[in-house]
């Protein structure tokens, strides 16, 4: 089952609800092509750079401002549950894991 992309917005799919321990979150992937800035990833502290698919998540309970979006490495967004928050690496340190 593949992901449905949102037609005015290429390379970024549609919004959908996860759910996690620490409660629901919208996410959407953002594909490589759509990715133009950099971004700091929460789950890793490192860079997100432009050109790298990525996942864009809030909390479903966000007041729609864009406060809490946060922009994750995917393998990051998925690890969240195995790591603590917050955890800083240095710039050596790997990526993932």
């Amino acid at each position: 089952m593949g992901q449905e992309s949102n037609p005015d917005r290429p390379g970024i799919t549609e919004q959908r609800v996860q759910q996690w321990r620490d409660g629901d979150w919208m996410v959407r992937n953002i594909f490589g092509a759509a990715a133009v800035k950099t971004y700091l990833c929460p789950g890793c502290m490192q860079d997100i750079r432009p050109g790298v698919a990525h996942v864009v998540a809030w909390p479903v309970d966000d007041l729609a401002d864009g406060a809490d979006r946060r922009h994750w490495h995917t393998g990051c967004w998925r690890a969240r549950d195995r790591r603590g928050p917050g955890v800083e690496r240095s710039r050596n340190a790997p990526r993932y894991g």
